[in-house]
This record gives C-alpha cells, structure tokens and sequence, in this order.
C-alpha cells in the first residue's frame, strides 16, 4: 500500500484537494496500486475519498485580527498533523496552498524524513509580495518540487531555485464538467426576461461580518434601479445557512439561496458580486462577468497599511494571472455598497465594458493551460514512487 498525506485548507484548497484525490485514486486504480490517502481538508475531500485527520475548512481565516480567534485550532490541527507524519510517515506529501501551516508541516517533516518527498501544489502567490521572497528561499530549502498553477509562478520559484512545473490550473478541468449556462438557468427557474446575479458573500466566517453586509447592501440598490433583477447565493459552508437566510430578510432583497448543486448559480448568472478568492477565477473561466470585494476590520487594514506595508498589484486571481485590471477590485473603504452598486450596474447595463472583460476572460484563460491538469500532478507524483 502507498500512501499520500495532502495538507490544505480554507474552501477553495478543500476543493481543489478534493480534484487531486480523484485524479490520483483513478490513476492508482488503473495502475493496480492501493493506495491510502489522508488529510487535512475538509468535506470535498472527504466525499473524494480522503481520510480527513483534521477540519481545516471551518477554521480558515483571512486578515490579521481576524485570525486570532483560530489561532488555537490551527495550532491543534497542525500538531495533529506533525503527530501523525512522525509516526505513519507517508510515500509522499503534496501541500495545498494554506501557506504558513504547510511551510511549518513541511519543513518539519523533511528535518525528519529528508528522503521524503515534498511537494508543493498551488505555491504561495509570493511572486505577487515583493515582501516575501525570505519566506519563498524557505519553501526551496525543503521542498522536492513544485507544480506551479500560473506560468508566472513557475518563473518566479524556478529564480528561487526550485525544481518547478507548470501544470496549469485545475480549474481549467472543472469549470469543464460544470452545467451549462442553458442547463443551468433552466433548473433554476430563470427566464431569459430575468437577470440573475450571483452573491457570493463568504467562505470564511470573518467574510459574513465585513463583506456581506456591502454586498447585501448594494444588491438592494440594484434591485431598486432593476426590478427584474433576481439573486442567487450558493452556499459555500452549510453552518453559513441561518445567517445568510436572516440578511436575506434584513435587506429585503429577492434572492435565493441554493444549498444543493450551488454551482448551478455560477454558471446561469448574468453577473456576479463576489469576495476575493478562487472563485473569482472560476466565474472568469465561465465567462460571468464580475465585481470582486476585499474588506478585513479596520485594524487589520491599519496594521496592512502602516506596519507591514501591504502593497501589491492586484487580490484577485482573474487579475493576477495576466497582471492586467481585467474585473474591478474593491478594498477596504472602497467597497461602500455606493460603489459595488454602480460598478455592478455599469456591467450590466454597459455592453461595451461587459464586452471588454468578455474578451480579457479570453486571453487569460489563454494562461491557464491545456485540460487534464490533476491528471498530470498525479502523473508525476506516481512516477516518482
């Protein structure tokens, strides 16, 4: 038996773990290799087959105040981790963003077993921090390779010194399986008088707090300058579903929130208000035009400013991929439901910057790579047992 320990968190890495540990269970069964593969991840994973070790999904957090109250969990998690890689070490691990946690299961785990593989999938984005590059020297210091998602990436850590890869991105594969737009709109009920826009508020806790507010806010701008406008909320974390439904309410907006098949409304809508993430990335490479939000609390956006010097292009993959404002980013101050509402509006009601956006989807997915891309990682993964 062979076994892989995969290190993620946060929902977009649960996802992509979850592509990863299906390409490797297909390839492990037609090559006649049982194999064992456990985790922290979260419910994606587990679905997939993965042996989930710890919940890292619900402890996930973004902004520097904001994560304080995980601290503990995380910490918990990471030396339940270290634990069980001590005493079951694997054939290999693959670590899944989830950057400071993996760098310090990593790192830990090649002190001890040097001739372990270490791998890492969906690096740091510290091509992107001209602050980080100490902690990107780290990352070549124990890492046996790295398969980089975005051209640039691969660049970035070949400098460094890393054996590196560009595979490209696993969203490429999934958007592919992905219901269509007509299939999609017709099993929600949207009619083609109806214009669908999608909200995508949160997947983290702290996002429930700073963005959904705005957003929910704005939407009920919209509504008011389109009647015919309808929302549709995917949820992302099912503990998410009261609270969602009460501002439902509380704003008075005409939305409905999908808890089953949630991507039907990524692929039907007509536009998409959404948090910063990896959504953002898959809404591009479904054509969905979008406006992309960024809040933390006003002393973690203080500390960002002042002490660390937080300073870079662009938040959201769509933007960084090519490096180019190809969907509008709101921070901070600037993401007032004022001006969610008027940069939704003028996509909506602008063909010709709707238009413009359509044709920078085209180009970056341009980036992305060919399809097959977990197939790939698992190839060389395989290859190297």
């Amino acid at each position: 038996m062979k076994t892989i320990f995969i290190s993620t968190g946060d929902v977009s890495g649960d996802l992509q773990g979850a592509l990863l540990v299906t390409a490797l269970q297909q390839l492990a069964a037609k090559s006649g290799i049982d194999l064992n593969i456990v985790a922290l991840g979260g419910s994606k994973m587990a679905a997939a087959g993965a042996k989930i070790l710890a919940d890292t999904v619900s402890i996930s957090s973004m902004g520097i105040v904001e994560h304080l109250a995980y601290v503990r969990p995380s910490l918990q998690a990471r030396s339940l981790a270290k634990q069980y890689l001590k005493t079951n070490p694997p054939d290999a691990l693959i670590l899944i963003d989830y950057v400071d946690p993996n760098v310090a299961i990593g790192k830990y785990i090649k002190n001890l077993f040097p001739n372990l593989p270490v791998y890492f999938y969906i690096a740091p984005q510290d091509w992107v921090w001209p602050r980080q590059h100490k902690r990107a020297k780290l990352i070549v210091s124990f890492i046996d390779e790295i398969f980089a998602v975005f051209p640039v990436e691969a660049q970035y850590f070949a400098k460094q010194g890393a054996k590196t890869k560009f595979v490209g991105h696993p969203l490429v594969d999934r958007v592919a399986t992905l219901t269509s737009r007509e299939i999609a709109r017709d099993k929600l009920g949207i009619t083609d008088k109806e214009t669908a826009v999608a909200l995508i508020p949160a997947s983290r806790q702290q996002e429930l707090k700073y963005i959904l507010p705005n957003i929910f806010a704005a939407a009920r701008q919209i509504q008011d300058r389109l009647p015919a406008v309808r929302f549709w909320i995917p949820l992302s974390r099912p503990d998410f579903q009261a609270e969602i439904e009460s501002q439902i309410q509380a704003y008075q907006i005409n939305a409905t929130l999908v808890t089953e098949n949630a991507d039907l409304v990524l692929s039907a809508a007509d536009l998409a208000i959404t948090k910063c993430g990896t959504v953002s990335l898959e809404l591009a490479l479904l054509n969905v035009p979008q406006v992309v939000i960024y809040r933390v609390s006003k002393i973690t956006a203080w500390i960002a400013e002042h002490v660390v010097k937080f300073s870079i292009p662009y938040m959201s993959p769509t933007n960084l991929v090519e490096m180019k404002s190809i969907v509008p980013e709101l921070m901070q101050d600037d993401a007032s439901p004022d001006r969610i509402a008027q940069e939704s509006l003028e996509l909506l009601l602008n063909s010709d910057r709707r238009d413009r956006m359509l044709a920078d989807y085209t180009e970056m997915r341009a980036a992305l790579g060919d399809r097959g891309v977990c197939d790939r990682v698992a190839q060389e993964i395989f290859a190297k047992f």
